[in-house]
């Protein structure tokens, strides 16, 4: 089972998964997506959710870290079994910005819906139909997201969970030509904060990035302005801030 837990300085969380969790999420994620050129205006938000599956494959590859997790066999249990075995299982671990993973949950709503209608084209309720509603990638998808929505319900305050999650599944906000460039501005902004001002500042990040307002609308402005001065795709233009070779997590 994929779980989530913030990281030590709430600047963001760390993704928990056995070896079968995470080469199935790895799989799911690749496919909701699509092929490279198939949905040019999410390409941005597809990208991003590639991110992830790269952090997916190094950490399978044992460059991120791992984690003993108890499984329950104690040594009662363990007398029965014929094998050899332990009371821990190994967990593989990778870690995303709370800015980043907030925008790739917002945008996963987006690629379940078009892969849904891909599926079943010329269905009134594509979700609902029974072609997709015991679909493996959507189910691997959606239950990513339930672990993610999960830490964040542990992490802001009560009084905003029901705000937030509104905001975050609005019929409303789309994720199709999104200047993901203003991620980029977002991460290294949460990254420069301390440690108690990255926990109060999570569901304002949330609200930047669903609400698309006056600061990321002149991010986008920029870019597609760079985009037409080079004639190039918006994931093209390189976003002005960098990250920090270190930090805190």
């Amino acid at each position: 089972m994929i779980f989530l837990k913030n990281t030590l300085n709430y600047t963001g969380v760390t993704v928990y998964g056995d070896k079968m969790d995470l080469e199935e999420l790895y799989a799911a994620l690749h496919t909701i997506v699509g092929d490279e050129d198939e949905l040019i205006s999410y390409e941005g938000a597809r990208l991003r959710v590639l991110g992830v599956c790269y952090d997916i494959r190094h950490a399978l590859m044992g460059h991120r870290a791992i984690e003993f997790v108890d499984n329950g066999l104690d040594a009662d249990k363990m007398r029965f079994l014929s094998v050899a075995t332990t009371d821990k299982n190994i967990y593989y671990t990778f870690n995303v910005l709370w800015p980043e993973l907030l925008f790739i949950t917002m945008a996963l709503n987006d690629f379940v819906s078009l892969y849904a209608k891909k599926q079943v084209k010329n269905s009134y309720n594509p979700i609902q139909d029974y072609r997709n509603i015991w679909d493996s990638t959507i189910a691997q998808v959606r239950g990513f997201q339930a672990a993610i929505a999960k830490c964040i319900k542990e992490t802001i305050p009560e009084t905003s969970v029901s705000r937030i999650m509104k905001l975050m599944t609005s019929d409303y906000t789309y994720y199709n030509y999104y200047a993901t460039q203003y991620l980029d501005e977002l991460n290294c902004h949460f990254i420069d904060m301390n440690k108690e001002k990255r926990l109060k500042n999570i569901t304002i990040m949330a609200k930047r990035i669903a609400e698309q307002g006056k600061e990321y609308q002149e991010v986008k402005e920029a870019v597609i302005g760079a985009a037409r001065k080079y004639n190039c795709s918006m994931t093209e233009i390189r976003s002005l801030v960098e990250y920090p070779e270190d930090f805190e997590w």
